[in-house]
């Protein structure tokens, strides 16, 4: 079993920036895409930016040219990096990943979740 520990989150002013991290551990075989979503209250989750094992990015169009996603294959850590924080983006952010293990099963993988807060 794959288990993501995320942390970076955190109060902000708007302006300012933050940088998520998540981990992955445990067994893992071959970690395919690595994503970042968001909810805010009253709000459906949504995907924020996502990174595929060939490092093709796609993000939403609310965060384009301020979010930067990347990965660290050999700590199997996936960032997120948040320039220019506005109020709309205070959610609970999640880390999500797709691995696949030595038998070719896929299983998807949801980190617990952390808050981050942009004040105006």
């Amino acid at each position: 079993q794959v288990r993501l520990v995320e942390s970076g989150g955190g109060l902000v002013q708007a302006g300012g920036s933050l940088r998520l991290s998540c981990a992955a551990s445990g067994s893992i075989f071959r970690i395919n895409t690595m994503a970042w979503y968001r909810q805010a209250p009253g709000k459906q989750r949504e995907l924020v930016g996502q990174i595929t094992s060939d490092d093709n990015t796609n993000y939403a169009d609310s965060v384009k040219g301020r979010f930067t996603i990347s990965r660290d294959n050999a700590k199997n850590t996936v960032y997120l990096q948040m320039n220019s924080l506005k109020p709309e983006d205070t959610a609970v952010y999640y880390c999500y990943v797709r691995h696949t293990t030595w038998a070719a099963s896929i299983y998807d993988y949801w980190g617990q979740g952390t808050q981050v807060t942009v004040s105006s």
